[in-house]
């Protein structure tokens, strides 16, 4: 296969993956609007007692930061701030997502292809309800490339805790509750899970993102073969016109040469 029908599948399936990312985030927006309802339902109900220490973490302790970049070239400077964000980033234990971001140390508690990604949730997962129930960070982040538009990409590092939920105005959460287990442990569980589901939007998003750039770079990438290829039958027809003319004038001048001789 030529590098140009090499870059026009990729260029073709990165708009495909666009889509497809887009609407994989809708999905999980889905879900997390339900479990922030549920949540509310929890923190703000006049009918628990809650022990509202619960979700409040020590400032004092190191953060995890997640950083999504990408596995796959054709991307551009994709990854370029994710890495220079990343190799500042000394005191803080990560989770980084990415094959094409090469930077490991020692808090490095995870490394995974993005690929890899849904394989390694459990993973991911345990980590985060390990974090919250431990308490065993300040803050929990993720740094990515987020998508707003086909023309709107920026770097991002977006706090996914400590979570504030706010109260809606019009619900006062006055339902009684008939509860067999522990409120707090409950909580706990269910902001795990919002978090997680969090990271998972943000993958999507990361996904989108970085199929809007590789649209971009090979679109980009296919003008400079056409104008490549152009250029280069231009020069071919140039070069056969004067190869036809040098061959003309050699005939002429044999012609001529035996019709004096």
């Amino acid at each position: 296969m030529s590098v140009k029908n090499v870059v026009k599948v990729m260029n073709f399936h990165s708009l495909l993956r666009v889509d497809k990312s887009r609407r994989l985030a809708e999905q999980y927006f889905d879900t997390e609007r339900e479990l922030t309802k549920m949540i509310n339902g929890i923190v703000y109900n006049r009918n628990l007692v809650l022990d509202k220490k619960t979700l409040v973490p020590n400032p004092k302790k190191p953060k995890l930061n997640i950083y999504i970049g990408n596995d796959y070239g054709f991307c551009g400077n994709f990854n370029s701030a994710i890495t220079e964000s990343l190799k500042k980033d000394q005191d803080n234990f990560k989770i980084i997502i990415g094959k094409k971001i090469l930077y490991r140390d020692d808090k490095t508690i995870l490394a995974i292809n993005k690929e890899d990604f849904k394989d390694n949730l459990p993973k991911i997962e345990q980590i985060i309800y390990d974090a919250i129930r431990n308490m065993s960070y300040s803050e929990i982040n993720v740094i990515y490339n987020h998508y707003y538009s086909v023309n709107n990409l920026s770097f991002v590092k977006a706090c996914l805790f400590p979570v504030e939920f706010k109260e809606e105005e019009n619900n006062n959460y006055t339902e009684d509750f008939v509860i067999e287990t522990d409120i707090n442990e409950m909580l706990v569980n269910l902001v795990s899970l919002y978090i997680c589901y969090e990271i998972r939007i943000r993958e999507a998003n990361s996904n989108a993102s970085e199929n809007v750039m590789r649209e971009g770079v090979t679109r980009e990438s296919l003008k400079k073969i056409d104008e490549i290829e152009t250029e280069t039958k231009r020069v071919v027809r140039k070069q056969n016109k004067y190869h036809t003319f040098k061959k003309n004038i050699e005939n002429y001048q044999r012609r001529n040469f035996s019709g004096n001789r």
